[in-house]
């Protein structure tokens, strides 16, 4: 989830509905400035007993940050505590329960997103190994239950805690105990970002069916491949899932704005502490009708913060995230967004990945988005067979289009390797969740605890 961050503008009061548009408007770049952010996320857990550190602990997730700083991070505090780290690499920045995500730097190619990623599980392997620490990468606790779960000190956090129970029964546990990986990309116009919406949000199943990765709960199978997935279809209704308008004729910022201005409100920031508005509505701060606020209107730093407590499969934020994909390996970090950057950095795939999925009805969303956080690559396709079959196609196109763009690192390869995971798994018709039930099931006997020898970074 997002770090607090404050730009040139922020204080803005919001009078115009042009205003809330700009925030979109103002994102479109020409091509050769469109990049690649890569977010991920992983457990952070003891070596000695596989606990999960609290914070304030000796050698728990405070002293992580700090161990950290060697490297040139700075400390970005929050309440006097240290919340987050940033640097040359992005943000460091901690999830609920101490979930460890490295937000990164924009990176002009892949090349150069899988180097941040490797130095980043470099520098948490050094200062954990001196702190009794390790790092899982999975979408979802194997073993722990939520009552064995820090929190974390970060005063939206427990806006969220308190307000989750109201809304669904598992927003709790996508707080607490999920990871993903995500990735970020540009858009060069409102037309554009409205092909590229629509592309990723119908193929965002698929993205969750490749990289499903939480099998396991409480030490047992518990029906899904990714039920870090299934959690976001009972977090809360009124902010996450598919958006069937991004498909209707016309769709632009303006739906956009009508959709993120319905989204129930969580907080207000001001003078460094958040202000409970959880259920409210935007339309009456902008009105100066909020009521834990009277007679103020926001501010475009307020909006800024809104749009980051909508939780779809596809957000928009003056870019696009792309949000199904559970945690997963460290290859698996340079293979998604080398997916997504194929599939939508060159225009001819574009197009090719849009014709794949153009003739799809607002129910076969629906049955996807549904069926594919137990079934995986077995859900059938749309367009006949299983997606597995689809993925073999998606994965051609991402291919060509990386091939397309033609990045290459010192040693004259082109960003097209990084798509070798996911060619394995449609190869084998196994994802990570399968393989991790089949080793349940088999070598380990029933025993979690082997994952975290076999998951760790």
């Amino acid at each position: 989830m997002s770090n607090k961050v404050d730009a040139a503008g922020d204080d803005a009061i919001i009078e115009t509905r042009a205003q809330l548009v700009a925030v979109f408007e103002a994102g479109a770049k020409p091509k050769d400035r469109w990049r690649i952010g890569t977010e991920h996320e992983k457990f952070v857990f003891r070596t000695a007993d596989h606990r999960a550190p609290s914070y304030d602990e000796p050698g728990g997730i405070r002293d992580l940050l700090m161990g950290m700083t060697r490297f040139g991070w700075e400390p970005i505090l929050e309440g006097g505590n240290v919340i987050a780290l940033k640097g040359a690499d992005g943000n460091i920045s901690l999830e609920p329960a101490g979930q460890f995500e490295l937000s990164g730097a924009q990176q002009v190619h892949l090349h150069g997103t899988c180097a941040e990623s490797n130095r980043h599980l470099k520098q948490c392997r050094e200062v954990g190994d001196e702190l009794g620490l390790g790092f899982l990468g999975l979408g979802f606790w194997p073993d722990k239950a939520r009552a064995e779960l820090p929190v974390m000190p970060k005063g939206r956090y427990a806006i969220m805690l308190r307000h989750m129970p109201r809304v669904g029964n598992l927003g709790l546990d996508m707080m607490l105990r999920t990871c993903t990986i995500q990735t970020n990309l540009d858009y060069g116009s409102e037309a554009d970002m409205a092909q590229k919406f629509r592309v990723s949000l119908a193929l965002q199943p698929l993205a969750t069916a490749l990289f499903a990765n939480s099998p396991l709960t409480e030490g047992r199978p518990n029906g899904f491949k990714s039920f870090r997935s299934h959690i976001w279809t009972d977090t809360d209704p009124a902010r996450t899932g598919i958006l069937p308008f991004v498909f209707e004729a016309g769709f632009g910022y303006e739906h956009y704005v009508d959709y993120a201005l319905d989204v129930p409100m969580y907080f207000v920031y001001r003078d460094g502490r958040y202000i409970d508005a959880a259920g409210l509505s935007f339309r009456d701060f902008l009105a100066g009708r909020l009521s834990v606020l009277p007679g103020e209107k926001p501010r475009l730093g307020d909006w800024k913060d809104h749009l980051s407590t909508a939780f779809p499969e596809v957000r928009m934020k003056g870019y696009l995230e792309m949000r199904g994909a559970d945690g997963g390996r460290w290859d698996r970090i340079c293979a998604l967004p080398a997916l997504w950057v194929g599939l939508l950095y060159d225009q001819s795939a574009l197009d090719a990945a849009w014709d794949l999925v153009k003739h799809w009805t607002p129910e076969d969303h629906a049955r996807l988005r549904r069926e594919v956080p137990a079934l995986a690559l077995g859900a059938a396709s749309p367009n006949g067979g299983t997606l597995k079959e689809l993925a073999g196609e998606v994965l051609k196109i991402a291919d060509a289009g990386l091939a397309a763009r033609n990045c290459l690192n010192a040693a004259g390869d082109t960003e097209q390797g990084f798509l070798n995971p996911l060619r394995e798994i449609v190869a084998s018709g196994q994802t990570n969740a399968d393989r991790l039930l089949a080793l349940y099931h088999g070598a380990w006997g029933g025993d979690v605890t082997r994952i975290y020898q076999s998951e760790a970074y």
